[in-house]
C-alpha cells in the first residue's frame, strides 16, 4: 500500500493560515527578464497542498519580455510557501493573499532557464562550491515619488514631451510648500519633506504585512520627492524577492495616496539620479570571509580583496545587467554623485566599489562588507545580485587583485592623472554596455545561461535603436535652424 507523502510543515502552514484567515485569493507573483512583477490571482479554495508540489499550469510564456517562444509557451507556476503574504488593501470579502512563484517548463521540462528568481538560486548554489555558506546581500534602493507625471507620445512618428508635477519641486510656484532646491533634498525635515508619512505607511506595510525589516528611511538629495527607504540585509535569493515587494508596496501606497512612484533612474534633468548601491558580504563556518582585523586600510580580508577584483575587472560588462535601460546612462555621468570611474577605495564615494568604514575593530565584524555604487533601481535585483556573485566568485576563483585604491576624488582629476592610477570608466551608452557583455560574459556562465545573455542583450539593443532612431525635442532646440 503506497504511504502518502507528508506535506511540508510551511505549506501546511499556509493552507491552514487560508482556512483560518478567510483568505479568498491568491496572487501568484512571478518576474520577467527585464524586472517587472507579474501576477496571476486564483480562488484561494483551488490552493491544495498538491499545487505546490505540481504547479498551477497557466503561465504563458510567450506573452512574457524574454520568456517563451509561442511554439513552447506553456509553463507551470510553483509557489514558495515562505513567501506567503496577507496584503493589507484588499479586506473583508476580498481579502487576498500573495506568494512569489518559481517558473517551471511545462510537460515535465524542468526548470525554466530564463526565471530570474532560478538564476539566483543557482547563484547561492554556486557561491557554495566555492566554500561560502551563505551570502548577504543589502540594496540601498532609491526611487522617485510625483504628484502627477504627463508624457505624450501620439505615434512613432511624431515627438514626445513629458511634465512632471511635483509639491517639493525646485520649479513648483504653486505657493503650497516650501520648495527643494536642486541637490539640497537630503535630510530635509517636515514641513518641507512632504513625503515622510508616505514613507512611514509603506516601511509600516513592509513590515507588518511582508515581513522585511526596515532600518530606516530618508528624503534623498534630489529634488521632486526622491525617496530612500533602507531593508536590513538577507540572503541574495530572499533579497531579490524583498527588492521586488520592496517596488510593488511603494508604487500601491503611492497610487492609494494619489501619487505615483518610480523606480525610473534619472526622470530629472540637473539633479541626482535614482542608484542601487549593493552592499555584500561572503561567510563560511559563521565567520565574515571579509573581515580581517590585521589590515590597516581598511580591516579587509585578501578574499574582500579579490572579491572587488572581480567586480573591477568586469564593471562595464556588468552594466549591462545592473543598468540595463537607456536611461541609465543618464545617470552614469559626472556631477551627480554617479560612479563613473571604475576604481576601489574605503570611503570615498567617487569609485565604483567602496569599503564602508563607519566602525573598527572586531566588535564591527559581522558589518564588514563591500558596496558595489553602480546598479540603479531599473535593474532586475536577481539578475542583479546574480551578475554582481559571479563577477566576485571569478575574482577568488582567479585570485584578480584590485590594484591599490585610490584615496582622491576621482571627479576632479585630469585624465592624465586618471590613465597613470589605471582608472577606466563605466560605459557610456546602453549599446557600448551590451558589446561589453557579449565580449566578456565567460565569468556568468556558471550561473547565466547562454539563452538568458542572448536575451538579455536582444532586448537591451532593440531598445537602444528604439530610443536612439527617434528624434529627441531637444534635437529641435539645437539644429532647427541648421
Amino acid at each position: 500500500m503506497e504511504t502518502a507523502k507528508p506535506v511540508e510543515p510551511k505549506v501546511a502552514q499556509v493552507i491552514d493560515k487560508i482556512r483560518r484567515d478567510n483568505i479568498r485569493y491568491v496572487d501568484l507573483q512571478l518576474t520577467d527578464v527585464p524586472g517587472k512583477l507579474h501576477h496571476i490571482t486564483v480562488l484561494a479554495s483551488q490552493l491544495t497542498e498538491d499545487i505546490f508540489e505540481t504547479g498551477v499550469a497557466k503561465l504563458d510564456g510567450s506573452s512574457l519580455r524574454g520568456f517563451a517562444e509561442i511554439y513552447e509557451s506553456d509553463m507551470v507556476l510553483k509557489p514558495d510557501p515562505s513567501t506567503f503574504a496577507v496584503m493589507p488593501w484588499a479586506t473583508d470579502d476580498k481579502k487576498t493573499a500573495r506568494m512569489i512563484c518559481d517558473v517551471y517548463k511545462g510537460y515535465g521540462g524542468g526548470r525554466f532557464s530564463r526565471d530570474p528568481r532560478y538564476v539566483a538560486q543557482k547563484a547561492e548554489e554556486y557561491l557554495k562550491t566555492l566554500g561560502y555558506d551563505i551570502s548577504y546581500w543589502g540594496p540601498e534602493i532609491e526611487f522617485f515619488v510625483f504628484d502627477r507625471v504627463h508624457w505624450d507620445v501620439k505615434s512613432p512618428f511624431e515627438g514626445v514631451s513629458y511634465k512632471i508635477e511635483s509639491r517639493e519641486a525646485a520649479w513648483n510656484s504653486s505657493g503650497t510648500n516650501y520648495p527643494i532646491r536642486f541637490k539640497e533634498g537630503y535630510y530635509p525635515a517636515p514641513p518641507q519633506d512632504t513625503l515622510m508619512e508616505y514613507r512611514n505607511e509603506v516601511c509600516r506595510i513592509l513590515t507588518d504585512y511582508f515581513g522585511v525589516e526596515i532600518e530606516g528611511h530618508h528624503h534623498e538629495v534630489a529634488t521632486a520627492g526622491q525617496c530612500e527607504i533602507d531593508m536590513r540585509f538577507d540572503t541574495l535569493k530572499r533579497m531579490g524577492d524583498k527588492a521586488q515587494t520592496y517596488k510593488y508596496v511603494s508604487r500601491v501606497v503611492a497610487n492609494s495616496m494619489g501619487m505615483v512612484a518610480t523606480f525610473m533612474p534619472k526622470p530629472i534633468f540637473g539633479d541626482n539620479a535614482s542608484g542601487m548601491h549593493v552592499h555584500v558580504s561572503l561567510w563560511k563556518d559563521g565567520v565574515n570571509t571579509f573581515y580581517d582585523e590585521t589590515d590597516e586600510y581598511a580591516e579587509l580580508s585578501q578574499t574582500g580583496r579579490y572579491f572587488i577584483g572581480g567586480l573591477l575587472e568586469h564593471s562595464r560588462a556588468l552594466t549591462a545587467i545592473t543598468n540595463p535601460s537607456t536611461n541609465s546612462y543618464r545617470r552614469l555621468v559626472p556631477g551627480y554623485e554617479a560612479p563613473v570611474f571604475i576604481a576601489w577605495s574605503r570611503a570615498n564615494r567617487s569609485a565604483n566599489v567602496r569599503v564602508p568604514v563607519y566602525y573598527r575593530g572586531r566588535a564591527a565584524s559581522k558589518s564588514k562588507r563591500i558596496e558595489f555604487r553602480t546598479p540603479d533601481p531599473s535593474c532586475n535585483p536577481y539578475l542583479c545580485f546574480a551578475a554582481m556573485a559571479a563577477a566576485g566568485a571569478d575574482g577568488i576563483r582567479r585570485k584578480i587583485d584590485p590594484g591599490d585604491p585610490v584615496n582622491e576624488d576621482i571627479y576632479k582629476l585630469d585624465p592624465e592623472r586618471r590613465k597613470q592610477l589605471g582608472i577606466r570608466e563605466l560605459p557610456g551608452s546602453l549599446r557600448e554596455a551590451v558589446e561589453e557583455l557579449l565580449s566578456d560574459r565567460e565569468f556568468l556562465k556558471p550561473v547565466f545561461s547562454d539563452d538568458l545573455i542572448d536575451t538579455i542583450t536582444e532586448l537591451q539593443l532593440k531598445a537602444f535603436i528604439d530610443v536612439t532612431t527617434k528624434p529627441h525635442p531637444y534635437e529641435f532646440y539645437l539644429y532647427f535652424d541648421v
